[in-house]
This record gives C-alpha cells, structure tokens and sequence, in this order.
C-alpha cells in the first residue's frame, strides 16, 4: 500500500501514524530507536506490506501491469490503490478528506525534528502538491506516476500506467475493494497484537 492507506491504517495515534508514514527509510531493528508508539507504527507498517505483497487479489492487479513494468508493477498497484481509497474515501471515514490530509501534513509539521532527513527533503513537495489529496482524481495519479517515474530515471516508464488505469479501471476497483477490507481486518488485528 501506499502513504494514504499507510496512514488511515494506522488509526487515530499520532505516533503510529508518523511511525507508519517513515517505516521505509527505518531498515532492520533501527525502528528500537524509536519511542515505543512510532516503534509500533514501524512494525505496523511492515505487517501491511508483508500482508499486501503475499494476497493473491493483489497479484492479480499486480500480473494485470507485469508485461509492461517487470518488478515495478507492485509500486504502481500500491498508488492505484490508494487512488481507489481517496476516491471511496467516504466509505472508510465520516471525516472529509481534504480535512483528513490536512491534519495529517500539520501532524508533520509539528513532528518535523522526529522525521527521517529523506522525509524531511520530501514533506515540502509533498504538502505544497498535496499528494495525498491528488489520489482522488485520475489526473492526480497520472503525476504521481509521472513523479515516480523520474525516480527511476525514466526506466520504469511508471508514467504511462495511467492507459491500464483507465482501462481496467472496474477490475482494479473491484480488487482494491476485497483486498482493503481484508486488510483494514489485519491492520485492527496488528495494531492489538504488536
């Protein structure tokens, strides 16, 4: 999953969210750095992941993308996701989103000395584009594909799955839909276990 869904996982503690929102750049046990709750959010995350990347519906969007963008599929299947979680948003919260996303950047805000240096370098961007509130729109999607793909160099050519978006636009909904209820479970279950 992506940052949207990362963050709604993380439910309504300010300290797993941020720990969920940075468990990329936190390798192996540097997480025990962390105060407890962002330790939690840490783990938390990489319990999505690994729950993520081993559920069949979403090899089946991810095989859907395979023939264009290899190993790649798998990044774009997690921000297609999050597109379908903005889009439905208010089947998952009464909160509109556009306040959602704001609390969630002023949260970064006035957490910015905890955030990693890599996040601290991406927040400006990503506040001043609001990324998270663009996921609603296709259009939206469309930069963030374009975005990523000047990551990679251009090698992932990420930018032009924006084509299979629209064309299975239904199928990947559809997926999304089974896979993140399935997921919100695991999550709740995750967040009492850990």
């Amino acid at each position: 999953m992506n940052f949207l869904a990362h963050i709604y996982l993380s439910g309504d503690d300010d300290e797993i969210t941020i720990g969920n929102f940075i468990a990329d750049g936190i390798k192996g046990k540097r997480y025990l750095k962390y105060p407890p709750k962002i330790a939690k959010g840490i783990l938390l995350h990489r319990e999505i992941d690994s729950f993520t990347d081993s559920h069949p519906t979403v090899h089946k969007s991810t095989k859907r993308l395979h023939k264009n963008y290899s190993h790649y599929s798998g990044v774009i299947v997690d921000i297609l996701y999050d597109h379908y979680l903005a889009k439905n948003w208010k089947k998952y919260s009464d909160q509109p989103l556009d306040e959602y996303v704001e609390e969630f950047y002023e949260l970064l805000r006035n957490n910015f000395t905890i955030l990693p240096a890599r996040i601290q370098r991406m927040m400006p961007y990503m506040i001043a584009d609001n990324w998270l509130l663009s996921y609603a729109t296709v259009e939206g999607i469309g930069k963030i594909l374009a975005q990523m793909n000047v990551r990679t160099k251009g090698v992932a050519k990420m930018n032009l799955a924006v084509v299979e978006l629209e064309e299975y636009y239904e199928e990947f909904e559809s997926e999304f839909t089974s896979f993140f209820d399935e997921l919100i479970i695991h999550a709740n279950q995750k967040l009492i276990e850990l």
